[in-house]
Order: structure tokens, then C-alpha cells, then sequence
């Protein structure tokens, strides 16, 4: 396992993150048991893996009491990072949102939870259209000022916003964010359009979930094929994410995989990892079973070739939209443009 930098800290963390997010999840065969949650975070730090990702709002506060229970014994190993934001207590419109209340009583009851006195990493889980961004930042660097929290990142936010967090972070000499988390996959790569620039641009490393596309990419999937018995892929949702789209996506996936001896999980994680000229991306990967984890592992040793890149780029491309492809550098620099050797094309 190598490491790569937090955005613009000092601190390496692993090149693979360990979703944490069913660690404790009590639904039938939909979570990992407490025996198979140890055998994977063994595996993983048996690999060099000291990344870790978990929210006080998985498994309804279990994921967090696993971790605790697994990294106890070597606590100052681990690059832990844990989220808060989402509700979790429905009938109380406190006990969620981004604002200094919901942050404080999140905080202490997660650092309750993962029996640990700091975080490494605190994410703001998701965007609140109510909270004036000044309390957000300023509230997070109190937390850091106060030695429970070290670095600060923000998950699932439109890229404005983040940018308004930074910029007034930086301007008031408080903590800016060093870390972004958005979904990133072969089928869903949004994040194209303003996030990854926009990461890139700040210095703010990215943390990369659903790198399988809620499984679209395990294999499972393709065109023609019958929905697995196991599948959680059904019902409402079923539609969008098993689009014409997304199966010729799965079957370029799975192709590929057969040529290289892979798994298809590997060549999705893989293709993730191979992205890193948009900026520091890191997968995040979370499994149901050692198997299944121990198979993600084996990305590490995947290297796809340039015709392999070119490939799962094309059939897998969107359409950046107005006004990434509007041509603005052509009608700004009109027959210079193709003269002009500049690192921001």
C-alpha cells in the first residue's frame, strides 16, 4: 500500500480508504457481522491501510462502536475520520444540519462511540442550505483550536459552497477544509464537472465512495444478464441505476476484466485509483465480506494499460455541459489558442 498527501497537511494516508458504513448494520445479510467487520480491518492493516471512514449516522452509531473496538489498541496508527450532519433523531430539526449545536452533541457522542478523546479527520456529511457557511468554518475551527478535531473536510456538497468555506477560511486565518467526498465511478461521474476542478484547484484531496456504483460494477451486471438473487439493486431505483447506460458500461467493465484475469471490482477501483491527474483521489472501499474485501484489495496489483483508460473513458464519458464545453479558450485566444502551452488547457 502507498501513501498519498491530505490535500495540503502533512499527513499520508493510504492510497485505499475502509468504508466502515455497514460495520455494525443490523439489517439481515445487508451488513457486516462484528466477526467478518475484525477479519476485514485486519486484512486491510495487514496491507499497510491506515485510512479509515465511518459516521456517527451509520448502522445508527454501531459503525462507530466497531471501529472503536477495532483500532483501541494502536488508536494513534489510525487516520480516523468520522461525519456528522445527517439527522438522527427524525422528529428533532437539531439533531441534524451543519449549524454548532447539531456539531457539538455529534462530536461528543461520536468521540464517545470510537472511545477516543480526537479525530483526525471531521466531515461536514452533507449540504444545509440554512446554516450561514461563517458559523460552519468558524464552529469547525473551534473544534480543531480545541485539539478534538485535527483536520476538517466536507462530503456531498455542491462545489460553490465548498469554495465559499475555503476562501473564507483562508481570508479569516481559520481551518480550511483539506479533504472533499463525492461519489466517483465509471457510471457516475458528475464530480467531472466542478468538484475534481475545483478540488484540484484548492488542494483539497478526494475521497471517492461508491467506486462500484452501488455494485453496478461487480460483476453481477450486464447487458442481458437476469438480476442476480442476491441483488440490491431492485425497486425504485432499479431503473437509473441499471440504465442502457450504465449496463454497456458493466459490460466494458467485465470485457476487460476477462482479458486481464481480474475481477470486474478491480477494474472499477483500478480505474479510480488511475485518476489521478485530476487531482489526489482516494476509493473508498466498503464490504459485506472478507471475500469480497480481500478481492477489492487485489486492485492494488491491477494496472490498466492506456487502451484499457481510453476505453472505459469513452464508453463511460458525459457531457460537461454548459459552460465547460462552450469553447471559451478558442474565443478568448482565437488562432493562438493551439500556440499557447499552458498547465490550466
Amino acid at each position: 500500500m502507498k501513501f498519498r498527501p491530505l490535500a495540503d497537511t502533512g499527513v499520508f494516508v493510504s492510497e485505499l480508504c475502509l468504508g466502515a458504513m455497514i460495520f455494525g448494520d443490523q439489517r439481515g445479510p445487508w451488513g457486516a457481522t462484528p466477526a467478518d467487520a475484525r477479519e476485514i480491518f485486519t486484512a486491510f492493516a495487514e496491507a499497510g491501510g491506515n485510512f479509515i471512514d465511518t459516521s456517527n449516522y451509520y448502522s445508527q452509531g454501531n459503525s462507530e462502536r466497531v471501529v472503536g473496538d477495532l483500532i483501541a489498541a494502536d488508536r494513534d496508527r489510525w487516520v480516523l475520520s468520522t461525519k456528522y450532519a445527517l439527522n438522527v433523531r427524525p422528529d428533532d430539526p437539531n439533531a441534524g444540519g451543519n449549524h454548532r449545536k447539531a456539531m457539538m452533541q455529534s462530536l461528543h457522542g461520536s468521540l464517545e462511540r470510537l472511545r477516543t478523546d480526537y479525530i483526525d479527520v471531521y466531515w461536514v456529511h452533507v449540504q444545509d442550505r440554512f446554516t450561514p457557511v461563517e458559523e460552519v468554518v468558524r464552529a469547525l475551527d473551534d473544534l480543531v483550536a480545541a485539539g478534538k478535531v485535527l483536520y476538517v473536510g466536507v462530503s456531498d456538497t455542491p462545489a460553490w459552497q465548498v469554495s465559499q468555506a475555503v476562501t473564507l477560511a483562508d481570508l479569516r486565518g481559520w481551518t480550511r477544509f483539506a479533504g472533499l467526498q463525492v461519489p466517483y465511478s465509471l457510471v457516475e461521474r458528475a464530480a467531472e464537472r466542478d468538484l475534481l476542478p475545483m478540488a484540484q484547484s484548492l488542494d483539497l484531496a478526494v475521497t471517492a465512495w461508491s467506486p462500484l456504483g452501488d455494485g453496478v460494477l461487480s460483476g453481477k451486471y450486464g447487458t442481458g444478464r437476469p438480476l442476480p438473487d442476491d441483488t440490491r439493486i431492485a425497486g425504485i431505483g432499479a431503473g437509473f441505476r441499471l440504465s442502457e447506460r450504465n449496463l454497456l458500461i458493466a459490460d466494458a467493465v467485465n470485457q476487460i476484466a476477462a482479458e486481464h484475469d481480474a475481477s470486474p471490482a478491480q477494474v472499477a477501483i483500478a480505474w479510480v485509483r488511475a485518476q489521478q491527474a485530476r487531482g489526489v483521489i482516494i476509493p473508498i472501499i466498503g464490504s459485506r465480506t472478507p471475500g469480497q474485501f480481500n478481492d477489492n484489495l487485489g486492485s492494488l496489483e491491477l494496472q490498466l494499460s492506456a487502451a484499457d483508460l481510453g476505453y472505459l473513458d469513452e464508453v463511460s464519458r458525459i457531457e460537461l455541459g454548459f459552460p465547460h464545453d462552450f469553447g471559451g479558450n478558442a474565443l478568448a485566444y482565437g488562432k493562438t489558442l493551439d500556440l499557447i502551452d499552458g498547465h490550466r488547457r
